[in-house]
């Protein structure tokens, strides 16, 4: 399983980009997608994956889940999905 193509695949589908728009030097904001788009990108990451994802939605900068771009969070995942092994 390719995290980051799967990954880059969510954020993607709540950008409604092509995947191949979503660069991992983009942050969220660069790709319009809201914090509503956020969440819902949080919980559909937590299905695909299977993990529990250590995010506040309430104050996301005060979480241990990095979101401040696409690397990031690929990265992030991909920590959570080894943990789990």
């Amino acid at each position: 399983m390719d995290v980051a193509a799967k990954v880059i695949a969510i954020i993607a589908e709540q950008a409604v980009l092509d995947p191949s728009d979503v660069k991992p030097e983009n942050t969220l904001e660069d790709l319009g997608i809201d914090s509503l788009g956020l969440v819902e990108s949080i919980f559909a990451i937590e299905e695909a994956f299977d993990i529990t994802v250590p995010f506040n939605a309430n104050d996301p900068q005060a979480s241990d889940f990095d979101i401040s771009s696409v690397a990031a969070i690929i990265t992030a995942v991909e920590g959570l999905v080894a943990a789990q092994s």
